[in-house]
């Protein structure tokens, strides 16, 4: 793609990086075929290729985001379902954040729309604030009849289930079961300690069985992602500031082997920490270190090898890969290798490269579009008749709980259970009996 940007424009190192991106694209549109918001809405601007050129648009010509920028930006759900499409290589992911950072700078939003996401950005980076907003939505639930439709959406979202305690503030250490093979991070999280603690009790559990000491860093917390996605650049950069200095305290002390995470969603962002901090001259270096060492729970667990398989576990599992796995990280057969060794009989449902709608914040903020591929994804799974989901992210694991017609786990529960822990919550109580 041409381009027209000047020498001045180009002396800022974030338009030298889009202007780099835009040239790749050739724009022959196979993104097109696997991007969910064209195959759902056939509008070309909200395809990959038509964000581009209005990105390419507003960034060259150094003016504002208009509305119609702001509506196709804000529908993109970042599955980056196009970079594993694309034959030129296209950074997408690269070029449609810098457009929500300039999004977010130049373009003033509705002030119901600035408020709602400005609590998100707030509140749920934070187990503490978001456990509390949690409880008040559980309460706001009777009165959602006569608020705006937005916030009906968010309600319906909030969780009947009860809410998980975090794990312990501070620097906290789990000791590997009999001789220690390896040394590891654990990123805790921040959304998933809330709604789901029970993912990060057992990758803790598989972890330690398996011979690792893992620690959880004092002083590190979420990832970046939520504000990071919300265009709030310097409210993400602080909390990726943050788990840099707190991680590379561990790696330059006692050392550890892997930054292991077990919410894909955060996975693809920490994987991105060199990037992101490229230019800052404290930090650049153990960023791109720590972007090295970051592994999703099941690349780790297929690295190690030798697991011990000790529970019969002939179940049905549907395999749903989460789009910040499969995608962003490429990590695609570790999860399924994992449970088919473990004996579980594997199945992905049609379309698995299509994202269920979650993605983030996107439920809360374009339910409309969310609810759509959240049930045509239902409608793939079902079609497998499976007896348990299991997915790698908090958020497609959410997003899919209430529609699917079978318990929906974390992959590392499974894997957690078929190593001599407790069966998962919602399975059958025959399945813990096989």
């Amino acid at each position: 793609m041409e381009t027209q940007f000047s020498l001045a424009q180009l002396a800022d190192t974030d338009i030298a990086e889009a202007e780099k991106i835009l040239r790749s694209c050739v724009h022959c549109g196979f993104c097109t075929a696997t991007c969910p918001t064209y195959v759902l809405l056939g509008d070309e601007l909200d395809s990959p290729r038509g964000r581009i050129y209005l990105i390419k648009d507003m960034l060259e010509n150094d003016r504002p985001a208009s509305e119609s920028v702001v509506k196709h930006v804000d529908r993109c759900l970042s599955c980056l379902s196009c970079m594993s499409t694309c034959p030129s290589g296209v950074n997408y992911m690269h070029l449609v954040d810098h457009a929500r950072t300039h999004i977010e700078r130049t373009f003033k939003r509705p002030l119901f729309e600035r408020t709602v996401r400005g609590l998100l950005a707030s509140v749920m980076p934070f187990p503490a604030k978001f456990g509390v907003l949690l409880r008040l939505a559980k309460l706001g639930k009777m009165f959602s009849p006569v608020m705006p439709k937005l916030l009906r959406g968010m309600l319906s979202l909030a969780p009947s289930t009860p809410l998980a305690k975090p794990l312990p503030a501070g620097r906290t250490i789990w000791s590997a079961e009999g001789q220690r093979k390896k040394r590891v991070i654990l990123m805790q999280g921040c959304v998933q300690q809330v709604l789901a603690g029970q993912i990060n009790d057992a990758t803790i559990r598989v972890l330690t069985r398996l011979g690792c000491d893992v620690v959880v860093a004092d002083g590190s917390g979420c990832c970046g992602a939520l504000t990071h996605h919300l265009g709030k650049a310097h409210q993400a950069l602080a909390a990726v500031k943050a788990n840099v200095r707190a991680w590379t305290t561990e790696i330059d002390g006692e050392g550890v082997d892997a930054i292991v995470v077990n919410a894909s969603g955060c996975g693809t962002t920490v994987k991105d920490y060199g990037f992101m901090l490229r230019n800052d001259e404290e930090l650049a270096d153990a960023a791109e270190r720590i972007s090295g060492l970051t592994q999703d729970i099941s690349e780790f667990l297929v690295k190690l090898g030798n697991l011990s398989f000790t529970s019969e576990t002939a179940m049905k599992v549907t395999y749903h890969s989460a789009c910040s796995l499969q995608h962003g990280q490429k990590v695609t057969a570790a999860p399924k290798s994992l449970l088919e060794n473990a004996g579980f009989s594997v199945s992905e449902p049609l379309e698995p490269h299509m994202c269920c709608g979650s993605a983030g914040t996107y439920n809360l903020m374009q339910p409309e579009i969310a609810g759509q591929l959240r049930d045509r994804k239902a409608a793939n799974i079902a079609r497998t008749a499976p007896e348990v989901v299991a997915t790698g992210n908090i958020g497609c694991l959410m997003q899919l709980r209430e529609v699917v017609d079978a318990p929906v786990v974390h992959t590392v529960e499974l894997l957690d259970w078929a190593t001599g822990g407790p069966p998962p919550n919602g399975l059958p109580q025959t399945a813990s009996e096989q």
